[in-house]
């Protein structure tokens, strides 16, 4: 039997179990890219948590290699308009900023990379556990822009300067760096992170 193609899979896989609600990010071929599609699904699922009395933790992961590589920025292009744009990143906003106000804690399970406005999502979380193997990346200065919005939220997890060392060199953390920074809470090898969430 062959394997659903990735299109007619759900972009955004979730499991429920003893009160524990894992959101898959389920594009793994696109480094779970925060496209509108996954905005309005991450937003429909942070939803439905605001009166939802069974559901005590929120884990939040990525599918493949990576956590979430940020914005599409073919997307992007693709819209043109600058309202659109702004469209688009007003839905972002409205579902990172969705993240805290829930009233259960939201934690990032972080296998793999974590770039730009994937770093956001991390950093919007309550809590961030996070393999060996994941980095982390305010990319957008390598693009000739600046991650601003990723900006607030890892600067509100990050001493000043090691946010601006993010933001200002685009250069990758590791997750150990992570941990000393503040990003993430605790830092296990790649075969436990299950068991840690």
């Amino acid at each position: 039997m062959s394997a659903v193609p990735q299109a007619e899979q759900p972009i955004l896989l979730r499991e429920d179990r003893d009160g524990i609600c894992t959101l898959t990010m389920n594009r793994p071929q696109q480094l779970n890219l925060l496209t509108s599609e996954m905005l309005c699904a991450l937003q429909e699922a942070f939803d439905s948590f605001k009166n939802d009395k069974k559901t005590r933790v929120v884990v939040l992961a990525g599918a493949g290699k990576g956590f979430c590589a940020g914005h599409d920025l073919k997307e992007i292009k693709a819209l043109k308009e600058l309202p659109k744009i702004e469209a688009l990143f007003g839905q972002c906003s409205r579902m990172m900023q969705s993240i805290p106000m829930l009233p259960q804690p939201v934690i990032a399970r972080v296998h793999g990379a974590a770039a730009a406005a994937g770093c956001q999502l991390v950093a919007q979380c309550d809590l961030a556990i996070a393999s060996d193997a994941a980095k982390f990346v305010t990319s957008g200065v390598t693009w000739g822009f600046f991650c601003s919005t990723p900006g607030v939220a890892v600067g509100r997890n990050l001493q000043r300067k090691h946010a601006m060392e993010m933001l200002l060199t685009g250069e990758p953390i590791s997750a150990t760096r992570a941990l000393e920074w503040g990003l993430v809470n605790k830092v296990v090898p790649l075969a436990q992170l299950d068991a840690e969430d």
